[in-house]
């Protein structure tokens, strides 16, 4: 048998593995299943994608940690269709899974975790990209720029709340109403360049960078970043970081994790937990939307 034939037959044993040593899993919340072209049924912005520890496997089912969002435990309802992503090495495999129900934490795990409904079977991927049932995850980009002056990020930071605030009292935001900043509030920053969200984690991001822009890295390890939620959450996120390691791949772009720093401005985390918090409600709202469209269907024929 071909290798890669065979690394997709043994999958299940490839993910007892990573359960034994403590490894986790990508999820996120899918695309919800529609017919036709009803406008409610698709989601609009990009995904957000988390890494969650498998705890353990039972019969049928992945027993694996919540998604947090910078230390606040993130809701995802049972019945929520997750796209989810093994990966081992280079290699990766993507499935469809159902969000089963919520095991409470104890003394052993603090955390809430969630039941995760075993996959009938899996399908190969591009690294650092998940494709579900011919769902494409559309991972975000994220604007970076070297920070130049870590205490410049509070006036800016204090706009991104306000805007915030406004937004969330249906107020219609300045500008080109896309909660961008004023040039007059930017913090002090070097040259722009993008990247790839890759993952979000509790306290930071994991993003790909591309060759071209790779050099930034080494010379800047402090960043400003900006991350479109729009259109479902109309205000970016805001948040300086700091670069904690950096790996090149096999095709030459670069991964690197950062953590998010609120040194200066303690109070922004929880903004930024809400933006997050937020958005993956909206997102689970789509598939209810589906769900009663694709109910309503099947009680009228």
């Amino acid at each position: 048998m071909p290798a890669s034939r065979s690394r997709t037959h043994e999958w299940k044993r490839l993910l007892h593995q990573i359960a034994e040593r403590g490894g986790a899993i990508e999820v996120a919340i899918a695309h919800p299943d529609h017919e036709g072209e009803e406008p409610d049924a698709h989601a609009a912005g990009p995904d957000l994608v988390w890494r969650v520890r498998i705890i353990e496997i039972e019969d049928g089912e992945i027993i694996a940690e919540s998604p947090m969002a910078l230390g606040r435990d993130m809701h995802i309802d049972t019945g929520t269709e997750l796209a989810a992503a093994i990966t081992v090495g280079q290699n990766r495999w993507t499935f469809r899974t159902v969000n089963l129900g919520e095991v409470k934490a104890d003394r052993r795990h603090p955390h809430p975790m969630m039941r995760l409904r075993m996959p009938e079977g899996v399908a190969r991927s591009q690294r650092r990209r998940l494709r579900v049932d011919t769902q494409s995850i559309t991972l975000p980009r994220v604007e970076l720029w070297p920070l130049l002056d870590p205490k410049s990020v509070i006036p800016a930071e204090r706009a991104t709340e306000l805007a915030w605030e406004a937004w969330k009292k249906g107020q219609v935001l300045d500008g080109d109403g896309d909660g961008s900043l004023p040039a007059s509030v930017m913090p002090e920053v070097g040259p722009k360049f993008t990247a790839e969200l890759a993952n979000l984690g509790g306290g930071g991001v994991g993003l790909i960078v591309g060759p071209d822009d790779a050099g930034a890295l080494g010379r800047h390890r402090v960043l400003w970043l900006r991350l479109s939620l729009a259109p479902e959450v109309a205000v970016p996120v805001c948040v300086s970081g700091k670069v904690v390691h950096t790996h090149i791949d096999s095709t030459q772009n670069t991964y690197v994790g950062i953590a998010f720093d609120f040194s200066f401005n303690a109070g922004h985390q929880k903004m930024v937990a809400e933006q997050i918090l937020s958005y993956i409600e909206a997102k689970q709202e789509l598939q209810r939307q589906a769900r009663e469209l694709r109910d309503d269907t099947g009680d009228a024929a």
